[in-house]
């Protein structure tokens, strides 16, 4: 048995300890047909990222469940990897580029990529070391890559898949476009945001018609250079005779149909609809109606292209102001009104989206919806809380199909080959030499590249070997548990579920475990340019990674927001300094070099194991429910307040007492006791732990894989520990009058108790008088003689009495009590004679006149309080 040191030091210990499970293999997974197996996929971080407090919740919670798991003797697994993350990571080596005065297109596709791999290979591992340094048990021999072999052969082969079963296909469509990423996004990718603008509202000439309008309004009027026609509601009588004629587009000259269709809301704004099909998801549905032209007039970097005339070149919004002038000038601008509305926003570099026409890949949804419907609906894969599979279900029901395909050039490429002679298209497992329709060799692979949530759909049987059939896969899919943010239910959640159910044929886990965001401590999202955020790195240098471990996970509950104190992480830090010193004493009073329990068990060994009994049946209960915070506070109280508090305290005596049996049997259960404590809290705080249990006398090699405790009905002892709470209750209500009167604990009086339940307390005698400070303790069902001389407590089953002669020197006490008094008196007469004063009554303000007349009652009470206790004390002179 080793010694531990005075002070505890994270820094000394978490890397050691840390070093070791992975020598010692302590984090494998393992196929074992005797364990039932428990699998965690890691939601891989992006691998441009640096760890922020989301990362350290993420990674906190499921390592927590992890070493639970493992503990409770399941063939525990879990699988780490970062992603690709495609425009992240292109933007970040763009960026290095741009300091060389470079471009991609400088270097070319091919040299780019490599520049993109090698700072993969300068930076990727950053945040796998962080998660490290966070405590984090993955299996680390199996961690993957979005980009390795194994997940590029999966990504083609679902892409080929689906395309041979007519659920890929492309075609030109409304998508959502970033002029500043230029890149397609999915539905998922915008963010949308309350934002002024102005609702403008302008006439279009009726051919044919002098002096004749349609006024249409829009809040995108630099979009009008590809309007194709004006659409009116076939319902609304005030336009019924224009339905079938043309109007004159402003600036373009060029005359366009007025049309009838039900889409437009004859109540908003003129029941006149402006049609831009190229850049209006709604008006390329009416246009396909009614057979519009498309007339795409942006660009793909949001400037106005060769179709905008004389605008060609100017950006979006650039083009909208001289687009307003020109109006204005020609007179066309019937009026320009405020108008809040809802914009979408890249959620990458939050820039507005445009919405415009674009050729690109589709993965058609409905078919795949189905079966991702009914197994949240059936409880096949449970939401954590359950709110959450409302939020899933409601996008999964009305979801539109996924665009898949990215301007990029990092990320998996899309395996399809365009034929120069014939025209058709190759989509190929393998890289295509020749048009598979005409076997010409004259074919070009498509430049774009997957969305990077299309590989990480396939993640939870992607990195288990799949699309070959593994040991793995038969072993650890389904996955049990995915741990995840609300935040990404649409991006990722939603996709795996659908593809794991079409690939695999069965849902990719079980439950779906969702947290909240980590906030500051005034309830901001944390961000670069509020500057609020907190490096989890600098908490684990500052306080231990146990701390802020501890601080996330008692701070957290599903589904719900938490804001991060730094203050509590000091807290956490107090706690593990008293778990620490508490195992230190213990320590030093230990002489077994087994840990078990003795065969005689006094009153106070059967209470802490009675309690210790429950809290592993609450807390077991409580982390297979994933309320993992409740789990942390209630081991958090048990060893603060029953084991170190309590316990400790009540078995002193006997460690220093002359009675040798006693003494073991006490040392027994203070080790017992403490190592099976460490148990419950190693996933909690796994550094503390694991260094103290090793100094502790313990069977097996390390606490990480020792067996987490169970219920032991033979450790329920019901009576004995209502009994020990009861003196307990006592000891508590006698310390905290003593502290009112400013007792020290060196004033010992006799302490006499009146119950109902004199066993118990005869039996607590020796506790009262050590703990209670009492010299003496007498236990009847009857009140003592002279007990209006008493100072007095009362507890649930008892009353409780000390001399006041015996707390308290009469004659100081006496001497402290008359200079009070004569000071509160001092200044009771100061402030009536200001209230007698007619003058100061009459000339201050009202406040301050009720100020001094509240203070002068409570003088008056003062006074009489202090009085009463002067003659009480009297008559025990």
């Amino acid at each position: 048995m080793k010694e531990l040191p005075k002070v505890y030091d994270p820094k000394s210990v978490e890397k050691k300890i840390y070093d070791m499970w992975v020598e010692n293999g302590c984090f494998k997974g393992v196929r074992d047909p005797e364990k039932k197996p428990f699998t965690i996929v890691m939601p891989p971080p992006n691998v441009t990222g640096q760890l922020h407090m989301g990362h350290a919740m993420d990674a906190a919670l499921q390592d927590i469940l992890i070493r639970f798991k493992r503990m409770q003797g399941y063939a525990a697994l879990w699988v780490p990897g970062v992603d690709h993350a495609g425009i992240a990571t292109q933007i970040k080596v763009e960026e290095e580029l741009r300091k060389e005065g470079l471009t991609r297109y400088d270097l070319g596709r091919e040299k780019f990529l490599e520049r993109v791999w090698d700072w993969k290979k300068k930076y990727g591992d950053r945040i796998v070391e962080q998660q490290k340094q966070l405590g984090a048990s993955c299996d680390w021999d199996r961690a993957r890559f979005t980009m390795d072999e194994g997940c590029s052969k999966a990504v083609r082969e679902v892409f080929v898949n689906l395309y041979e079963k007519g659920l890929i296909y492309k075609g030109s469509r409304i998508i959502n476009w970033c002029p500043h990423c230029i890149t397609a996004l999915s539905d998922a990718e915008v963010e949308y945001q309350d934002k002024p603008g102005h609702l403008w509202h302008i006439k279009y000439p009726i051919v044919g018609e002098e002096g004749r309008y349609v006024i249409v309004a829009t809040t995108r009027p630099e979009t009008m250079l590809g309007d194709s026609g004006v659409a009116v509601n076939p319902n609304d009588e005030r336009y019924k005779d224009i339905v079938g004629k043309t109007c004159m587009l402003p600036l373009m000259n060029r005359e366009i149909p007025i049309v009838a269709d039900e889409y437009v809301d004859m109540e908003f704004g003129t029941g006149c609809v402006k049609m831009t099909p190229a850049h209006d998801p709604n008006d390329f549905e009416v246009g396909l109606r009614h057979n519009l032209e498309v007339i795409r007039v942006l660009d793909d970097n949001g400037k106005v292209n060769e179709l905008g005339g004389k605008y060609e070149g100017m950006d979006r919004y650039v083009a909208r102001k001289a687009v307003i002038a020109d109006l204005e000038e020609l007179g066309l601008l019937e009026k320009v009104e405020e108008h809040a509305h809802n914009v979408g926003t890249c959620y990458r570099c939050h820039n507005d989206v445009e919405p415009i026409i674009s050729a690109q890949w589709f993965v058609k949804m409905k078919p795949l919806a189905e079966e991702a419907i009914r197994v949240v609906k059936e409880g096949e894969t449970k939401f954590v809380p359950e709110r959450f599979s409302s939020t899933y279900l409601n996008w999964m029901e009305n979801v539109r199909d996924w665009c898949i395909s990215r301007q990029l050039w990092w990320g998996h490429q899309i395996p399809a080959w365009y034929c120069a002679d014939c025209g058709h298209v190759t989509v190929s497992r393998e890289d295509a030499v020749e048009c598979e329709q005409c076997h010409s060799k004259n074919i070009t692979r498509d430049e774009d590249v997957l969305d990077t949530w299309f590989s990480s759909a396939l993640w939870p049987f992607e990195t288990l070997g799949w699309p070959e059939k593994t040991e793995d896969l038969d072993s650890f899919y389904p996955t049990d548990v995915l741990v995840t943010g609300y935040d990404i239910i649409f991006f990722w959640v939603a996709r795996m579920i659908f593809s794991g159910c079409e690939q695999m044929k069965k849902t990719p886990f079980h439950t779906v475990l969702i947290h909240g965001l980590v906030r500051d401590d005034k309830g901001r999202k944390m961000s670069k340019s509020l500057g609020n955020g907190i490096d989890p790195l600098e908490m684990i240098d500052h306080y231990g990674s146990d701390a802020l471990r501890f601080n996330l996970v008692t701070g957290n509950s599903p589904g719900n927001d938490m804001r991060f104190y730094t203050e509590r992480c000091e807290a956490m830090r107090n706690f593990a300094n008293k778990i620490w010193n508490a195992s230190r004493f213990v320590m030093m009073n230990l002489s077994i070099d087994k840990c078990e329990l003795p065969e005689k068990l006094e009153a106070e060994d059967k209470w802490i194991l009675s309690k210790f009994n429950r809290v592993v049946a609450e807390v077991t209960e409580n982390m297979e429910k994933y309320e993992l915070g409740i789990a942390a506070q209630k081991v958090y109280d048990f060893i603060w307040d029953s084991y170190c508090d309590w316990y400790i305290e009540l078995t002193k005596t006997r460690l220093q007492g002359d009675d040798e049996g006693s003494k073991i049997g006490a040392q027994k259960v203070l080790c017992w006791v403490l190592g099976e404590t460490l148990k419950l809290l190693h996933p909690f705080m796994p550094f503390l732990s694991e260094e103290i249990w090793q100094a502790l006398p313990h069977e097996g090699d390390f606490l990480i894989t020792s067996k987490w405790p169970v219920y032991k009905p033979e450790h329920d002892f019901a009576r004995e520990e209502a009994e020990m709470e009861i003196v307990m209750s006592a000891i508590k209500a006698v310390r905290a009058l003593r502290a009112e009167k400013n007792v020290p604990p060196s004033k010992k009086p006799h302490l006499y108790v009146e119950t109902e339940k004199t066993s118990a307390f005869e039996d607590g005698i020796p506790f009262l008088k050590k703990l209670a400070y009492a010299s003496e303790v007498t236990v009847s069902n009857a009140m003592p003689e002279n007990a209006g001389e008493m100072a007095t407590a009362v507890t649930t089953d008892a009353k409780l009495y000390m001399p006041l002669a015996e707390l308290v020197d009469v004659a100081k006490e006496l001497e402290r009590i008359n200079k009070e008094l004569k000071k509160a008196q001092t200044d009771y007469d100061r402030i009536n004679g200001k209230l007698s004063n007619e003058g100061f009554l009459a000339k201050a303000p009202e406040q301050v006149v009720a100020a001094e007349r509240e203070k002068a009652a409570k003088l008056t009470a003062l006074i009489e309080n202090l009085t009463a206790s002067i003659k009480n004390l009297e008559s025990m002179r």
